[in-house]
């Protein structure tokens, strides 16, 4: 296991970082640097757990591996598969894709939005950096719309018409995770946003998920994802 900072390396950094001999500002700076520890950590332990829970694995084994009891893993990891996304810190073109989502589970007939619908979407976006990723992998919209149609295809008009939501239809349990695991993996890369990008590689967090086994088929698992986002990153600071 490789070991992280220990106490007296982290206070150096913290001084260095502040730039400062005064009490406060090393104090100030401090703060700040234990706040981003800990979201990070707090971020990573979610990773991992998700992939668990994604895995199939129950919440008795997780909370064993953790330490803790079953009630409080669930109570602190289960909000990802749960609560509402927060959209705020969402790019343009994110934003875009999700809503254009809710268009294609409309089109589809569908009363929800499915992972399905949300990979669908990002051919909304072409020029985002999820969707160079994909269609750089031979990933084309024809071809998840074959692969959609097979497993969950368009429902037939019914009579009378079927009510969906006025504003947009709900969010799945597994697409609120993807929305959700994608603050996880903006953390991880170190930004504060939410693009195309962190949407593509949240869908990995769950194996089971209709869009995640359509990755797979195409043999663009979360190695490829992060190759291919890796050099899309590099050429768009450059």
């Amino acid at each position: 296991m490789t070991p992280g900072p220990d106490l007296q390396q982290l206070i150096n950094t913290i001084k260095a970082d502040a730039g400062s001999d005064d009490e406060l500002e090393q104090l100030a700076a401090a703060a700040s640097t234990i706040s981003e520890l800990t979201s990070t950590g707090d971020a990573a332990l979610g990773f991992f757990v998700d992939r668990a829970r994604g895995a199939g694995k129950s919440w008795v084994e997780i909370s064993a591996v953790l330490g803790v009891s079953k009630q409080a893993a669930h109570k602190r990891f289960a909000d990802s598969w749960t609560s509402k996304p927060a959209f705020n810190r969402y790019t343009k073109r994110a934003m875009a894709v999700v809503k254009a989502a809710s268009e294609v589970a409309r089109g589809d007939n569908h009363d929800y939005i499915g992972t399905e619908h949300l990979l669908l979407a990002f051919y909304a976006e072409p020029e985002s950096l999820g969707t160079k990723a994909l269609l750089h992998h031979g990933i084309t919209k024809e071809k998840v719309r074959a692969a959609v149609d097979e497993v969950n295809p368009a429902e037939e008009p019914t009579d009378p018409p079927k009510t969906l939501d006025a504003e947009r239809p709900p969010f799945t349990r597994r697409t609120s995770h993807v929305l959700q695991g994608a603050v996880g993996e903006a953390l991880t890369l170190g930004h504060n946003y939410i693009g195309t990008e962190h949407l593509l590689l949240a869908f990995y967090r769950d194996s089971a998920s209709v869009a995640t086994k359509i990755l797979l088929a195409e043999n663009f698992d979360e190695t490829a994802a992060w190759t291919a986002l890796r050099a899309l990153l590099e050429e768009a600071t450059k």
